[in-house]
């Protein structure tokens, strides 16, 4: 009977120790978390002093903060790691900026997920490691990501994350401007979770009217799509308004959703669904509005396991959205076999078309 009690009492201190450890990282969790304002100017870094013509160059890349390449699954997508070994991070950190340094000739740079203070990155700057590829380039961080310390896994946990979307641009921008999505989830979830925005970049041009820029990463695991739309709704009045004003408008990102006329299966290897990844629709958009995606090449894969080309499943989340005084010359997903993030680089050049 002693023993018995003594059982008792040892599992009721852990039950207790446990609920304690709970409420302790909600209590932080709620205290600290980062609530930014809807609207913030940016600081701009870097010194750009190309002159901008009619023909524009972009790259759209999440890196997935340099610890999702090849090696890697991921434990909020049914994988198990939560941290890849330093010596892969390493490695696909140098892939990622040997990239962008041997691609310097575009104009526009557009990068999520990177990472400037996290555990799962080895708290390497990651924003800083970029810039010193691209010296001739201006740019601006949004933080999207901002938790003093991410409790899960509780065996293992993620900890501390900042992180964020960045543009780099070879011409001076007359301004950058985060714009946060009113898309939380509800609590306790939205403390740990991504605040999403995006990140805007306005250059000027010769004919009095600007270029406008836009980095967006929408959200993910939204299983009913209503974060997305909100989302959506928001990002298309902003973009209508700046082309009814002339203005000339470009949005890359990671969109966490298929492009319309895309077919999600199209590089699909199994029957996991795949309802997250639905098409916008095809009128969602005003006419000659033009989504940009290449559907040859796929630009996200699965992190249920670590690559392999022969099981992995696929998609093309990835790409621009054009304003109609535009015309896309040129579109490729580059083919990376997905090394170095679990995304792959998008290429976009774009024309100003004549009035």
């Amino acid at each position: 009977m002693e023993i018995l009690k003594k059982i008792l009492k040892i599992v009721l201190m852990f039950v207790v120790l446990g609920v304690m450890w709970i409420a302790g990282n909600l209590l932080f969790g709620t205290i600290t978390d980062f609530k930014p304002e809807k609207e913030i100017k940016l600081a701009l870094r870097g010194n750009a002093t190309a002159q901008p013509d009619s023909i524009f160059t972009f790259i759209n890349w999440n890196i997935g903060y340099g610890g999702l390449g090849e090696k890697a699954d991921f434990f909020y997508d049914g994988g198990k790691m939560v941290v890849s070994a330093e010596e892969d991070v390493d490695k696909y950190l140098a892939g990622i900026y040997n990239f962008a340094k041997s691609n310097d000739s575009v104009d526009f740079f557009f990068f999520q997920e990177v990472d400037t203070l996290a555990r799962r990155s080895y708290r390497i700057n990651e924003l800083w490691g970029i810039s010193q590829q691209l010296p001739n380039y201006a740019y601006s961080f949004a933080v999207n990501y901002d938790v003093k310390f991410v409790p899960v896994p509780y065996t293992n946990p993620m900890g501390k994350v900042v992180a964020g979307l960045a543009s780099f641009s070879k011409f001076q921008p007359t301004s950058a401007t985060r714009y946060g999505y009113d898309s939380n989830f509800s609590w306790p979830t939205s403390i740990y979770f991504l605040d999403r925005c995006f990140l805007v970049h306005r250059i000027a041009l010769a004919n009095g009217k600007e270029f406008i820029g836009i980095n967006t990463h929408n959200s993910a695991y939204d299983k009913t799509g209503e974060l997305k739309k909100r989302e959506m709704e928001m990002l298309r009045d902003f973009v209508v308004k700046e082309f009814e004003k002339g203005n000339y408008v470009v949005v890359g990102g990671d969109w966490n959703q298929c492009a319309p006329g895309f077919d999600a299966k199209t590089f699909w290897k199994s029957d996991v669904d795949i309802a997250e990844n639905a098409n916008i629709d095809a009128a969602f958009m005003p006419s000659g509005w033009a989504w940009a995606y290449d559907n040859t090449v796929p630009t996200n894969r699965s992190l249920l396991f670590p690559l392999d080309l022969e099981k992995t499943d696929r998609t093309v989340i990835d790409y621009y959205l054009v304003s109609p005084n535009l015309e896309v010359l040129q579109l490729k997903n580059v083919d990376m076999q997905f090394k170095y993030s679990d995304h792959q680089p998008v290429l976009l050049q774009v024309k100003i078309k004549q009035e």
